[in-house]
């Protein structure tokens, strides 16, 4: 599995413009076991997205999409800045299917 957890800023108060757009188009990402969208308790503009894919290969496709890319186009805009994200290799937990191989 491969998995990334990263600190997105909104546009002062454009937050929950940015998470709408964010979570529209994440049933349709083959290969992607989770993907969760959290608001920053001390920050108002702060979004947490923690990702877990079936591999790093499927996440760099997601990214090709179109409607992938029309949400980047629409949320760009929206967006100040980024944190710097981290890489991880999930093992499971509640919710995750664990996959042998």
């Amino acid at each position: 599995m491969y998995g990334l957890i990263g600190k997105m800023t909104a546009v002062a108060g454009q937050r929950s413009a940015l998470i709408a757009l964010l979570l529209d188009a994440v049933e349709r990402m083959p290969g992607c076991y989770s993907y969760i969208v959290a608001e920053d308790t001390a920050d108002a503009d702060a979004i947490w997205i923690t990702e877990v894919w079936d591999s790093k290969d499927s996440h760099a496709r997601s990214l090709t999409l179109p409607e992938v890319k029309a949400a980047i186009a629409k949320a760009r805009p929206l967006i100040a800045g980024f944190a710097d994200g981290v890489t991880t290799t999930p093992v499971g937990g509640h919710g995750l299917v664990k996959v042998t191989g």
